[in-house]
């Protein structure tokens, strides 16, 4: 009787842990928040490799924290295939090109941003965020700030976010081998970005994200008359970066072509007049901000500090 009696007040036990653990997580688990200050202009995020939108020790916080300084301005953390295990997956499986239409189609479908919003890019969401800007100029995006965003590509890929390191170093040997095969391309995210800075032609003609963007195939003139919509198009490098290889692909600068030590000067590339950044620059709507730190280590201050006043512009 006793046994019985415990079995059942263990399974009670266990499906009111359950209950509250689903309460919570439908708490915690929000992809918006905030929307009751009408005067200040949506903010949408992007997350970087192996995170997700909502998490509280992550972009969950960094919602919070712009609904907080915003005084209730509207926040959307695009959550990609509308689940937890889909959003995380889409940070290594889901090609680029996919989840930039998707969050078209998604950020189209919500009134909150019809007349504009700013948007941050956490690492690689940082150049999903820039074709979302040259590709989907409706809704507007006013100011793009990518935080670690690898504009230029990557020739390294030292450390991967929550994947296990015989996980990691089997997709670095991908890369290293493959990265320009089809099927490489189509499986790994990190392949569309893949930058060989000593196989120029292999890039250009294999890359089926990275080179489309920066008009590197052709001149899309559709995407250059969207960036220069934007009022600002904020770069921001972490200074000590151990992840992004070279560092200076977050400021939009890349090795000269033919080896993988000399960066080469960031008004001379090539992508600098391909993309009409020239123009930008010209007109004052590049900025470029530099943090000490690894990559996308950032305090509250120093997000206070820099980003938030780029929130509050119309």
């Amino acid at each position: 009787m006793i046994s019985v009696s415990f079995s059942r007040c263990s399974c009670i036990l266990y499906f009111l842990l359950l209950i509250v653990a689903f309460v919570l997580g439908y708490i915690w688990w929000s992809p918006t928040k905030g929307g009751t200050n009408p005067d200040v202009l949506p903010v949408v995020l992007w997350h970087g490799m192996g995170d997700t939108c909502c998490v509280p020790f992550s972009l969950g916080g960094i919602m919070s924290l712009i609904v907080e300084q915003t005084k209730g301005g509207y926040v959307r953390s695009l959550e990609i295939g509308g689940n937890v295990v889909m959003d995380w997956e889409s940070g290594f499986f889901i090609h680029p090109n996919e989840q930039v239409d998707y969050v078209c189609k998604q950020l189209l479908q919500d009134e909150r941003l019809a007349k504009g919003y700013h948007a941050i890019g956490f690492s690689q969401g940082g150049q999903f965020l820039r074709a979302v800007a040259e590709r989907c100029p409706n809704p507007p995006m006013r100011n793009l700030i990518t935080l670690g965003g690898q504009h230029q590509g990557i020739f390294g890929l030292p450390m991967c976010p929550t994947l296990t390191e015989a996980s990691c170093d089997y997709i670095t040997r991908l890369l290293d081998n493959a990265a320009y095969a089809p099927e490489v391309q189509r499986s790994l995210v990190q392949a569309t970005y893949w930058h060989d800075p000593i196989m120029e032609n292999k890039y250009r003609l294999g890359s089926t994200f990275l080179s489309d963007i920066n008009n590197e195939l052709f001149i899309n003139e559709f995407y250059i008359e969207n960036l220069h919509k934007l009022k600002k198009f904020v770069m921001v490098q972490f200074l000590n970066d151990t992840i992004v290889q070279p560092k200076e692909s977050q400021w939009f600068q890349y090795y000269t072509t033919g080896q993988n030590k000399v960066i080469q000067p960031f008004a001379e590339s090539k992508v600098y007049k391909d993309l009409g950044l020239d123009k930008m620059h010209r007109q004052g709507k590049l900025v470029f901000l530099g943090v000490e730190g690894d990559h996308l280590a950032i305090s509250k201050a120093w997000f206070i500090k820099n980003i938030v006043p780029l929130l509050l512009e119309k």
